[in-house]
């Protein structure tokens, strides 16, 4: 099954939804007390998280959600590749990802009958002697607040890995507990129907603009559904999760105007597509990595992992800053396997010497620009208007505690479980970047 998907995911999947036509969704409402702008990961725990929450509080709240691609052919995630893992160096990304581990494993707890294939094959993050005191160093916080992993040094990683190259290597860090990866689709869908199953609606549609009210707060969104005939539809509190669009709708409201007298709505979201490529290979070389390798990362960024029971992994490698791809399609590159993926895998794994591309596919980051982590939180200028988005690459994990936390904000006016309070809009405000000292 795990191949099956694998497959789909590489471009049949995307054919197979432009054939089958365009998805129904709910029809638009004319108003609404929470809209959501987005339904992927981001949007639909969201509305999952604010439907179950106040439910428990004996409330009821109309949670309207609204997705420009309605099939998901370009979700950012539908197309990830999936990880779970602790090896952050920010204590917001290390408890976010441990409760979005409980939550994965515990799915059916509390999603109802879904399969999210989780394979506990762990992370293994492999450091030269430049990062191996920041790996070290992480390590000892991911510990210190539930995460389990181990380091080994060059002859404990040969001996526990007997396929890996250690030329280069001073340090790695091996999750040997709450990290591997799962199946996004699966997770996605058991949100939207648990969702819906709570009350929850979903529609088809773009938002293309705002109105405010008279006293300059946000009052409603006019979404095209792609009929040719725009609709307003009015709320009394908005969450802004559309992904790698976020910035671009953003705009819409007025965030980022240069000229606004206010200086929180002059500054922009800055979250804009970064495209990444995923290629699927397999290998005849001798001494090939096992069913429980775990996703390994080598000191530049290439990473690899075992895919399904086919003989397949899946690799690929965030390009440098100025090397960005377009982001007006999603067709792939090959020829950046051929010289930025390909020589790292042959020089880490021999085996791979002799890889083959059997399939490959693109998707977008939503990537924060000013520090590469999650917005989550409040607009210090809506009052009305919550943001979750520019995950950079490690939404999808997240999504369990980013939904909840946004829950809480609305429902509770605070966050009553993490407080991810420094990743909030006012840092880009006050110009105090959260970012990672991870190797990754």
């Amino acid at each position: 099954m795990m191949c099956l998907r694998r497959v789909l995911r590489s471009g049949a999947l995307r054919q197979l939804r432009s054939l089958s036509g365009k998805p129904q969704g709910d029809a638009l409402p004319q108003s609404c007390e929470v809209l959501i702008i987005g339904g992927g990961g981001m949007g639909a725990s969201s509305a999952f998280w604010l439907k179950s929450r106040a439910l428990q509080l004996g409330r009821k709240l109309n949670v309207l959600v609204v997705e420009r691609d309605a099939g998901y052919t370009s979700a950012s995630t539908v197309l990830s590749v999936g990880g779970v893992r602790q090896q952050f160096s920010l204590a917001e990304n290390i408890e976010m990802s441990l409760f979005g581990y409980n939550f994965v494993v515990n799915g059916s707890e509390h999603l109802g009958d879904v399969d999210l294939c989780y394979q506990p094959n762990g992370y293994l993050i492999l450091a030269s002697e430049k990062g191996a005191h920041i790996l070290a160093q992480n390590s000892k916080l991911q510990n210190k607040l539930g995460a389990r992993n181990e380091l080994l040094g060059p002859e404990a990683l040969r001996q526990r890995f007997p396929w890996l190259s250690t030329d280069g290597v001073e340090l790695g860090c091996h999750g040997i507990d709450k990290e591997g990866w799962f199946d996004p689709w699966a997770l996605l869908m058991g949100y939207k129907k648990k969702a819906r199953a709570l009350g929850a609606h979903f529609a088809n549609g773009s938002v293309v603009g705002f109105e405010w009210n008279d006293s300059g707060a946000l009052s409603g969104a006019v979404v095209d559904d792609g009929d040719g005939v725009q609709r307003t539809v009015k709320f009394d509190t908005c969450v802004l999760a559309a992904g790698a669009y976020s910035g671009q709708v953003a705009r819409l409201a007025g965030i980022g105007d240069k000229g606004a007298k206010e200086a929180s709505l002059s500054v922009p979201l800055p979250v804009e597509p970064r495209k990444r490529y995923v290629y699927v290979v397999s290998t005849q070389g001798r001494n090939c990595p096992g069913l429980a390798t775990p996703l390994t990362v080598d000191p530049n960024g290439t990473y690899f992992r075992r895919d399904g029971l086919c003989g397949n992994f899946l690799c690929g490698r965030s390009p440098n800053e100025d090397e960005e791809p377009e982001c007006e399609t999603l067709d792939v590159d090959h020829g950046y396997f051929e010289s930025d993926v390909w020589p790292t895998l042959a020089n880490r794994v021999p085996a791979f010497e002799s890889v083959k591309i059997q399939s490959s596919w693109a998707g977008f980051y939503d990537h924060n620009t000013f520090d590469a982590n999650g917005i989550i939180g409040r607009h210090p200028h809506y009052s009305n208007l919550f943001i979750a988005t520019g995950f950079s690459g490690h939404g999808i994990q997240q999504t369990p505690a980013v939904g909840r936390a946004i829950s809480e904000l609305i429902l509770d006016g605070k966050f009553t479980t993490l407080d991810l309070s420094r990743l909030g809009f006012e840092r880009l405000v006050n110009q105090q970047p959260m970012h990672e000292m991870n190797i990754v």
